[in-house]
């Protein structure tokens, strides 16, 4: 069946080499993809994002290394050296014996041209307290850098109020105040780089989410109307756009869509010519037989061909699928309840439990579903003596379940009663058995809806018909 084809094309069976024994290193590998895969994002967009996202953060962070390690370095030895080199040059413009107005001369000068600003402790020492840190890279070159042009103990201390440094350094006469602006040692152009950096990775990632996004677009429709064309639903208003290999594979879907339909269409046709000639001859036999009287010979005649006429039924049935029928939302409890309403007027006694109205909504063919359904119904009918039927509403599944208290299938046996034509009760009495086509028959109809029909053991002690159909 076109149908039961279309519905099994999205399914797929496991690699046989992936049930096989594998070595240490192929087992390693598949820890690996697996944890991998574990941490990888599940769609398509933030797989791309991913692909994007990350070069582009390995690109900058190379870059701030690389900035870090050289321009950092050089720059911070160079405000370093110069700081250092002023406090020198200060210190030996500074004659014994230093007095209050001579560094205060020495200050107005300094605070013109160096931006220092000096101050005088006579008779004082260095406290014995520790400084305030600097970064350990700053600190360190700061060291040396008294060390080679000053060559006297320091203490340097930050105040992050009004953003000043202060440096003390020990002279013969007392302690020399050094405050000057901490621009002095720390370059701006480090936070200049860094929001640089920030800034534009920010603009870039904007720029990659949009443009994935509309070229996610394309191909999530195409999915939306792949999944809509399993499902037995109308496709409707979906052309191909995006990129170029977007396009081909939109291309593709239609042409096979259009395809599968025609082919449905033909076998329509084909089946409409086939029952009516058919259905003439048979009608003429009954209308000679009507005519010849009421003998035994003639009973048994008729019986034949009424026989005959519900064979052909059946197998028209089967074969037509019910494929022509136009999808429609509707409740699926609404439906099932009209069918178990029908059954009911005959046979052993049906329950029936169904969700509110309207839960249970999704598009089906209504005619096609009540045939499969009652398909279902009359064949727990005939085997047990009680029927319970309910519709239960999941997450994103309908589930239609027709329990009997019968004597059931066995497990082993369960596929082969979906063949066509087989009978698992061996005779070929009407009374005791159909055709061999009604599983046949609500599993076609079932798969047409993109849903699944299993046999179960019921709770009752029989068989369980499952119908699963996608929301």
């Amino acid at each position: 069946m076109v149908d039961t084809l279309r519905a099994d094309a999205t399914r797929t069976d496991e690699p046989s080499f992936a049930r096989g024994t594998q070595t240490k290193g192929g087992t390693r590998r598949f820890k690996l993809d697996r944890w991998i895969k574990r941490f990888l994002p599940k769609t398509l967009f933030g797989r791309t994002l991913v692909i994007i996202v990350t070069p582009l953060v390995l690109m900058q962070a190379i870059s701030a290394y690389v900035f870090y390690d050289r321009h950092w370095d050089i720059m911070t030895r160079r405000l370093v050296h110069s700081l250092a080199g002023d406090i020198a040059f200060l210190i030996e413009e500074l004659q014994p014996p230093i007095t209050d107005e001579a560094v205060a001369r020495l200050s107005d000068r300094a605070g013109r041209h160096f931006g220092i600003h000096l101050g005088w402790r006579p008779g004082a020492i260095l406290p014995n307290q520790p400084a305030i840190p600097l970064f350990a890279e700053t600190e360190t070159a700061m060291r040396e850098a008294m060390m080679a042009k000053v060559r006297r103990p320091y203490v340097m201390f930050t105040e992050a109020t009004d953003r000043q440094l202060e440096i003390l350094v020990q002279l013969p006469d007392g302690v020399l105040q050094v405050r000057t602006h901490k621009k002095r040692l720390y370059s701006s152009s480090t936070y200049i780089f860094i929001l640089w950096m920030i800034g534009t990775s920010l603009v870039l990632f904007a720029i990659a989410i949009v443009f994935m996004r509309n070229q996610i677009r394309p191909i999530r429709r195409l999915a939306i109307a792949a999944r809509a064309f399993g499902l037995g639903r109308e496709v409707t208003g979906f052309k191909p756009e995006g990129a170029t290999e977007v396009r081909q594979a939109s291309i593709a879907f239609l042409q096979m869509k259009g395809r599968i339909n025609r082919q449905l269409t033909q076998r329509t046709e084909m089946l409409a010519g086939v029952s009516h000639d058919l259905r003439t001859p048979l009608t003429r036999m009954k209308l000679q037989l009507a005519m010849l009287g009421d003998d035994a010979e003639i009973a048994e005649l008729r019986t034949d061909i009424t026989e005959m006429e519900r064979m052909v039924e059946g197998y028209l049935a089967f074969v037509r699928g019910e494929g022509s029928e136009t999808p429609i939302g509707c409740d699926v409890g609404t439906l099932v309840a009209d069918v178990v309403q029908n059954e009911r007027r005959e046979g052993p006694p049906i329950t029936y439990e169904r969700p509110d109205d309207g839960a249970a909504a999704l598009p089906v063919r209504p005619n096609a579903l009540k045939r499969a359904v009652a398909n279902l119904i009359q064949n727990a009918k005939r085997y047990g003596s009680a029927v319970r039927v309910a519709v239960v509403r999941a997450a994103d599944v309908v589930e239609i379940t027709i329990d009997d208290d019968g004597p059931g299938i066995p497990a082993d046996e369960r596929e082969t009663a979906f063949q066509p034509f087989v009978r698992l009760e061996p005779s070929r009495n009407p009374a005791t058995g159909g055709t061999g086509l009604g599983l046949t028959i609500a599993r076609d109809v079932v798969r047409g809806h993109g849903g699944e029909l299993t046999l179960e053991d019921a709770p009752t002690g029989g068989l369980r018909a499952r119908i699963q159909l996608p929301v």
